[in-house]
């Protein structure tokens, strides 16, 4: 990676300066106590559904493994971002370094991906689960899932590889600031001392590709699921087959929602405020508030949860 400096900018800055939210030093405090919060309960939200699912006899079926591993999935991907913001509230310079900045940049957009083939599979099972029911067993085996869910990961991690190695080695100018609290392509590409139309046509291409394939194949697991509840005779039925989505739909909607305001039009249309507040959003108010949507609404976890916080 080459970087030049201007003559404003000081020789003892090793990396990127993170804005973050610019405030008073009082103001650093508090978001500080408020995050460290918000991620402590993240941790604790997560780690409960993991150790509930792990204990718990009755909930070692495909739903709630994938669940477990969904769960684990959030923690790393709130820890991509989260522990280097609350480091910055406490600094003076908010400094990163280059080689953290593109770790970070790399595994947040990973986690990203991986989130997403993950609510496919999600849905995958759902979907299994309401229109197969019968077949179910044989089709949904721990093999396939335990399948399913190493591709996720694979996937997700190698999705960005090659596009994150390219921006790596490019040359960058100017300030070093990054008007964001994470390492974000938009802001990182416009300090490049030279426009490579073939590198952010390479990204722009391949960026929403893991927002857009799993989001299409979720809407057409549940158009399927849809139609098949609709022929179902009694109300009951209805409410119980619609319950067994609720949760997962409601998850699908916070970070579809916000991801999709996010990445559905270009970076540019942002102002770096909105592009703030809805990659906190997705990226720290989501994960907290999964494991509180999961244990609500649904009796055997909510169950699961209890007997093991009674332990």
């Amino acid at each position: 990676m080459n970087i030049s400096n201007t003559p404003n900018t000081s020789s003892t800055i090793t990396g990127f300066i993170l804005l973050g939210f610019p405030c008073s030093r009082e103001g650093q405090i508090l978001l500080f106590v408020l995050f460290s919060v918000v991620y402590l309960l993240t941790l604790m939200g997560n780690g409960s559904i993991i150790c509930a699912v792990r204990w718990d006899q009755r909930l070692h079926t495909p739903m709630y493994i994938l669940l477990a591993n969904f769960s684990f999935l959030e923690i790393w991907y709130v820890t991509s971002t989260v522990p280097n913001m609350l480091a910055n509230f406490l600094s003076d310079t908010k400094v990163i370094s280059f080689s953290g900045c593109f770790l970070q940049f790399y595994f947040f957009f990973s986690l990203g991906s991986t989130e997403c083939f993950f609510l496919a599979i999600m849905a995958f099972d759902r979907y299994l689960a309401i229109c197969q029911p019968l077949h179910y067993p044989t089709i949904m085996t721990g093999r396939l899932c335990t399948n399913l869910v190493v591709s996720c990961w694979v996937f997700g991690f190698l999705w960005f590889l090659i596009p994150i190695i390219i921006i790596s080695q490019m040359s960058f100018c100017g300030s070093r600031i990054i008007d964001h609290f994470l390492c974000d392509p938009g802001p990182l590409l416009t300090l490049t001392c030279k426009k490579v139309p073939v590198v952010e046509t390479i990204f722009s291409t391949l960026s929403p590709l893991p927002l857009v394939i799993p989001f299409l194949f979720i809407m057409g697991s549940y158009a399927l699921v849809l139609r098949a509840v609709l022929k179902v005779p009694s109300a009951a039925g209805k409410r119980k087959a619609f319950s067994t989505c609720g949760s997962h739909l409601a998850v699908v909607s916070l970070f579809y929602g916000s991801v999709l305001v996010m990445y559905g039009s270009p970076t540019s249309e942002h102002e770096a405020g909105t592009q703030k507040i809805v990659t906190l959003f997705y990226s720290v108010v989501t994960p907290l508030l999964n494991p509180v949507i999961y244990s609500l609404r649904n009796k055997d976890m909510k169950n699961a949860l209890q007997k093991f916080l009674e332990i």
